[in-house]
């Protein structure tokens, strides 16, 4: 069925509880486990509804923030879904106390055992209204970034038509597209300080409501970590600075000999990779959705069917649209058993990632969408990103499709920025775990915070007021993750350190790299992040020598790569 034809009726909120309570009295007092089993999956079946209805409402909603209708069903869904919570928590009791739980491991494994007891550790009743707020806040946040309108150059753009310009080959125009980007953020920077501290505050008391020391553990188990624990990701953190902040800033050193310019450079001079120009997808749209197609027809009989269904089936929204929310992503809508995919296209390198990006989650959403139970469908967050970043170098040897002369510059710009990309997420990160540790820092000591940071983790940035909002160190507010996902980003490093060990083997073996790719993905979310690693054959990331193997691996490729006639 085609995404428009996808019917939306706001649901009896009561009516949903309702059911929901006799579905869990119907669980505890089951005589049999083919009883019991019938109302687990009947359970799943209304749960895939209400994922459902309220998937059609965020994506409507996301692709036109001004539409009125769907920003109130937004706001209701806003409302019930903590408020369901309660529901959900009496369900998932059940299912833990259930005298069954030996046959139902059995048939359907005992990840959900594991990931319901997370699940019971991250919410009560009583945090209902701070769910509320949380969601209300969230939901400002992006409404404000979704609204700006930034004058330039006798034009008005959005965030993400503003992008071009802030990768122009003509240092004024680039830095001055930065200028514009920074001016507004600073002239909007006193709500988005309000919104975050609020935020920081009703998270911080919504773990102390559940008796923990403030958010950071709370924030773990909402994340659904159940393989790795905070020392875990400090370890990690510790290995990215030790072995990936120098490659990362060897790149940064040899782009500012290729540029004319001091190092360290600006923000603005750091976003161009070459003085001839970023590479840039060729064609329209519809030309680097095509080079999509053939990319995928190609690869795999999986792949061609999967992106077939997403194109004749309208489940993908890519254009930059006024009163379209910023960024990309991608979501299931279960009834239909179909995954989604939201992005901004802006006519940059981005474009052709979110086409490869977005469509591995996507893919892997495709591959595993009849897993019984629904939340086997997705892996944890980590391992999703493992997918997407995964699949980007997948799409190498059909770079001259997507990016025709510009394919060499693609290659070396693509796996430079992998290798840049992992300090700033793994900075994210650090950033966060300082912030719920101090919830009461004022806006400006947050600040202060970031522009430290930076100096550790991305050296290779001036920080000389010279834009502002960047240099002052205030730039993590352009990162949605940290209003409306607080710890998602370090799952992005993890994957892309996977994701290296991928474009290792596509070096070597492309066919034993698609066999590991679909090991892996096949998977779907039936085992922990480090099984499915494991099972597939592959390093976890929290091992040192994963980390320091793929950076010598990467840079010794970059050193030898051959730029002759590439300015």
């Amino acid at each position: 069925m085609k995404f428009s034809e996808m019917k939306y009726e706001r649901p009896d909120a009561e009516k949903l509880k309702e059911e929901l309570t006799a579905l869990t009295e119907k669980l505890s007092s089951s005589e049999s486990y083919e009883a019991a089993r019938e109302v687990f999956l009947e359970c799943e079946k209304l749960n895939k509804h209400i994922e459902t209805l309220s998937t059609l409402v965020s994506i409507r909603h996301s692709i036109d923030t001004r539409d009125k209708f769907y920003e109130e069903e937004q706001n209701f869904w806003n409302e019930l879904g903590p408020e369901l919570g309660e529901y959900s928590q009496n369900w998932t009791t059940a299912l833990l106390a259930s005298k069954f739980r030996p046959e139902f491991e059995s048939e359907f494994g005992s990840l959900m055992f594991l990931n319901a007891e997370i699940e019971l550790k991250s919410f009560s009743p009583e945090i209902i209204p701070e769910l509320q707020a949380e969601n209300d806040l969230t939901m400002q946040y992006a409404k404000l970034i979704a609204s700006a309108q930034i004058p330039f150059d006798g034009g008005v753009y959005t965030l993400s038509q503003l992008s071009p310009f802030k990768n122009s080959g003509d240092d004024d125009v680039r830095l001055r597209a930065w200028k514009a980007e920074g001016a507004w953020y600073k002239e909007h920077q006193a709500e988005l300080d309000d919104i975050y501290d609020k935020l920081v505050h009703l998270r911080d008391q919504m773990g102390r409501k559940l008796g923990y020391d403030g958010y950071t553990e709370l924030g773990y188990y909402r994340m659904g970590r159940n393989c790795y624990t905070k020392d875990d990701v400090e370890k990690f953190r510790a290995a990215v600075r030790k072995y990936l902040v120098p490659v990362a800033d060897s790149t940064y050193r040899e782009q500012a000999k290729r540029l004319g310019k001091e190092y360290p450079m600006s923000f603005a001079d750091n976003q161009l990779s070459f003085r001839s120009g970023n590479p840039k997808p060729q064609g329209t749209p519809e030309d680097i959705v095509n080079a999509g197609s053939k990319f995928y027809d190609e690869l795999s009989p999986e792949t061609s069917e999967f992106f077939k269904v997403m194109r004749e089936n309208e489940l993908m929204d890519l254009l930059s649209t006024e009163g379209k929310e910023g960024g990309g992503y991608c979501t299931s809508i279960p009834d239909y058993e179909v995954p989604f995919i939201f992005a901004n296209f802006n006519g940059t390198q981005g474009d052709v990632e979110v086409v490869t990006h977005e469509a591995g989650h996507a893919f892997a959403c495709y591959t595993n969408r009849k897993r019984v139970p629904g939340s086997y469908v997705w892996p944890s967050m980590e391992a999703c990103e493992v997918h997407s970043m995964s699949m980007e170098f997948m799409a190498w040897p059909w770079a001259e499709d997507f990016f025709g002369p510009d394919a060499r510059k693609f290659r070396y710009s693509h796996l430079a920025a992998a290798l840049q990309f992992i300090p700033y997420g793994t900075m994210v990160d650090h950033f966060q775990h300082i912030v719920y540790e101090k919830p009461d820092m004022t806006p400006r000591e947050r600040h202060d915070v970031w522009k430290e940071l930076l100096g550790e983790y991305m050296p290779w940035v001036r920080l000389d007021g010279d834009i502002p909002f960047y240099a002052d160190g205030e730039g993590w507010q352009r990162q949605s993750h940290i209003y409306e996902m607080p710890f998602y980003y370090i799952d992005y490093c993890l994957a892309q350190t996977v994701s290296l060990q991928f474009w290792a083997l596509l070096q070597e073996d492309r066919k034993l790299a698609w066999r590991k790719y679909m090991a892996y993905t096949v998977q779907g979310g039936s085992r922990v992040f480090t099984e499915l690693l494991e099972n597939a054959g592959l390093e976890s990331p929290f091992e040192e020598t994963c980390l320091r193997g793929v950076c010598e691996k990467a840079a010794k490729w970059l050193d030898s790569y051959d730029l002759t006639g590439i300015e």
